[in-house]
């Protein structure tokens, strides 16, 4: 018996069975990979996390002021909001 044809069943059966799921198991890790958040990105994203805790605390500050100075400042401009459209 040629070594050829010893070999080609096993040939055969790697190339159709294991080739297949081998090359598709690796692009599923590699889309993974890519698809998480550099850390750089995940730096930028707190930033921005921690500056919009920031400019939300801001907000309800003035706010409170508003409505200590103005107490009727959100119906008043929400009658604005209604006239101008």
């Amino acid at each position: 018996m040629n070594p050829f044809e010893m070999l080609f069943v096993p040939m055969v059966l790697f190339m159709v069975i294991v080739a297949p799921t081998w090359i598709v198991m690796h692009y599923r890790s590699v889309n993974r990979s890519n698809s998480q958040l550099s850390e750089d990105d995940r730096q930028a994203l707190e930033e921005m996390l921690v500056a919009v805790d920031q400019m939300a605390d801001r907000i309800e500050s003035l706010e409170s002021i508003l409505d200590a100075d103005h107490p009727n400042w959100r119906q008043e401009r929400g009658g604005q909001n209604k006239k101008e459209v």
